[in-house]
């Protein structure tokens, strides 16, 4: 099986090196590496040239999001007849041999997206995820097991709702199917809509548990309770709620996420992260208003609060 792996940056600075070395040590399971890069001005692209001549690099020309520095990525994937296509966080390393058994999990024909078991990378023994489920509750979705101690439980195959995009591994098939991310979500939700579209063309997602891999989450965002990441995230669940909700999952989503905004702006103030709180319901009311993610809302200074 040919993979191509796919790593989108944007102002990533070092942190690309250590997924770039992670993804030399696959070889030969990874094939080829493409690096996208998002119009980066940390001299981050420059780095990733002189370090890593081997590595093919793309240039999109503009801040395109995690879904259209992908979607190039796929296009190239493509014609150098990958036969499965590895998107990658810049921010993710693999344990070695991971991604060989991610493409042995791909001998099932039923299977469409897989991903390994994620470890936090500063608490290996933690959880970040193992696979996604839809919940149409906070967020609408939940990390498999985020937070829970690592144990057998996630070393198995499972079946799940979305493989996070973080490090996930796409059948040819499947992605010529699902015509990869929609880029109208820019960053963050677009995994989740993926493994809908997927699922509905017929493919399963699966995670394979004895496939583990390191994520340092939110690094180019700056963390999990950044504003920006939380305004993203806003605007993007109104539009998948959009997209594929009935009224049961409206109301639920008001229920869980938006009428406990009060309370989590409160516990913010004492945990001082009331400004991310205050950034997802700017994001939520920008939603509901028709407005979508985008490079100039993402830019520093883009709203107030970042």
């Amino acid at each position: 099986m040919r993979i191509i792996a796919i790593v989108v940056n944007w102002n990533g600075g070092a942190e690309n090196l250590r997924c770039l070395e992670s993804l030399a040590a696959e070889r030969p399971a990874v094939a080829h590496v493409l690096f996208v890069d998002n119009a980066s001005s940390d001299g981050s692209r420059e780095l990733v040239a002189r370090t890593f001549p081997e590595v093919e690099i793309l240039d999109s020309g503009g801040n395109l999001g995690y879904g259209g520095g992908n979607n190039l990525g796929f296009a190239r994937a493509l014609e150098l007849a990958a036969d499965a296509v590895l998107v990658v966080n810049n921010d993710v390393t693999f344990e070695r041999g991971a991604v060989a058994e991610l493409a042995r999990a791909l001998d099932d024909p039923r299977m469409g997206c897989v991903g390994p078991r994620v470890v936090f990378r500063g608490e290996p023994r933690r959880i970040w995820a193992a696979g996604g489920v839809l919940t149409w509750r906070q967020n609408l979705s939940n990390l498999r097991g985020f937070g829970a101690l690592d144990s057998a439980e996630y070393h198995g195959t499972r079946i799940v709702d979305y493989v996070p995009g973080c490090a996930l591994l796409v059948r040819r098939a499947a992605l010529e199917a699902v015509r990869g991310f929609d880029e109208r979500y820019f960053a963050y939700t677009e995994d989740l809509d993926f493994g809908l579209r997927a699922r509905r063309a017929g493919f399963v997602s699966a995670c394979v548990g004895t496939a583990r891999a390191f994520h340092a989450p939110s690094s180019s965002t700056g963390g999990g309770y950044n504003p920006r990441r939380k305004y993203m995230m806003g605007v993007n669940s109104v539009w998948f709620l959009r997209e594929y909700a009935g009224a049961r999952q409206w109301a639920q989503f008001f229920v869980f996420d938006v009428l406990t905004l009060p309370l989590a702006l409160l516990d913010g103030v004492f945990r001082g992260h009331a400004r991310g709180v205050l950034g997802k319901g700017l994001g939520i009311w920008h939603g509901l208003r028709g407005r979508r993610v985008t490079a100039d809302t993402v830019r520093r200074g883009g709203t107030c609060l970042w």
